[in-house]
This record gives structure tokens, C-alpha cells and sequence, in this order.
């Protein structure tokens, strides 16, 4: 017996792989889509690493199940593009120097665009407390917590609206 494919929307383009739908998100990502910018961790859901956006929150890829995301809305690294966050963290991450070996970054991008769209004039704790789950080895939390505090502002620059 075979099961209809699971469909949600990626990176704003409909998608139905044909992956068991118990299969690791992550894994459908990587192997199935070719999207290998999300990135495994610590395989548990605990660093961070592997988060991708889903319906807005961050999510880890490495223990959601394909079945988890059927008909809603998952954006990755490669989809940040479309989002005035992620325009703006990009931006601010390489204007901070946010980036030491990249592996955590895909995820760290995921929350802080989650955090922003929930809450567009953060203030440096609340970015600390909104990142906490996302772990860098490379110690670049300054640099990230600096350039997710610049995106805010220059996302509110756009909007005219005073941080």
C-alpha cells in the first residue's frame, strides 16, 4: 500500500516529495529536495543547527517528521530571500562579521527571523533570550545578537517606523 505524498508549501513553491512520511524533515531537505544548506547538529533538536521556519516558527528539522508539515508553510536558508527579515539579517550578519564556520547559521537565521516577525523592536535580552536555543562553538553570540539588533533597526527604517 502506498501513501499520498505529504504537501506543503517550501520556500513559496508548492511541494509534495514522495518521501515516507515519517522521514525526518531534515532529511527530505537534504537528500530529497538538494537543499543542503540546513544543517545536522546534534540530531535531538537541542543546538539549533537544523531550525527552519514553519508557519512563521522556528522549528528543528532533525525531529520533525515529514507528516508534521503537511499543508503548511516551510522556508529554509535558501528561501530567506523572500523575507524582508531575512534580507535584512543577511545584510547585518555580513555587516557584523556574525559568520565564523557557517554550520550553525542557517538555524541561527531561522530563529532570528522567526523572533523578528514576532517582534520587530527587540531589545539585545530579548534577542539573547529568543537565540538561546541556537548554540555557535565558534562564540560569535556578540556579533549575532549585534547583527540581529541591526536588521531590526533597518527593517524599521524601512517601514518609516522609529526602533
Amino acid at each position: 500500500m502506498t501513501t499520498a505524498p505529504i504537501r506543503f508549501t517550501l520556500n513559496g513553491a508548492p511541494c509534495a516529495p514522495a518521501a515516507d512520511p515519517a522521514t525526518r524533515l531534515l532529511d527530505v531537505l537534504r537528500e530529497d529536495l538538494g537543499l543542503v544548506a540546513t544543517r545536522l547538529g546534534c540530531g535531538l533538536g537541542q543546538c539549533g543547527s537544523c531550525h527552519v521556519l514553519v508557519d512563521g516558527r522556528a522549528l528543528p528539522a532533525c525531529d520533525t517528521p515529514l507528516w508534521a508539515v503537511a499543508g503548511k508553510a516551510v522556508v529554509t536558508v535558501e528561501g530567506h530571500g523572500a523575507l524582508p527579515e531575512g534580507r535584512a539579517l543577511r545584510e547585518a550578519f555580513a555587516a557584523e562579521q556574525a559568520l565564523q564556520c557557517g554550520w550553525c547559521t542557517s538555524g541561527v537565521l531561522a530563529g532570528a527571523a522567526a523572533l523578528l516577525q514576532q517582534l520587530p523592536h527587540p531589545t539585545e535580552a530579548q534577542v539573547r533570550a529568543g537565540l538561546d536555543a541556537h548554540l555557535c562553538r565558534c562564540g560569535a553570540h556578540p556579533r549575532i545578537v549585534r547583527a540581529v539588533l541591526r536588521a531590526a533597526r533597518a527593517l524599521a527604517a524601512d517601514r518609516g517606523v522609529a526602533p
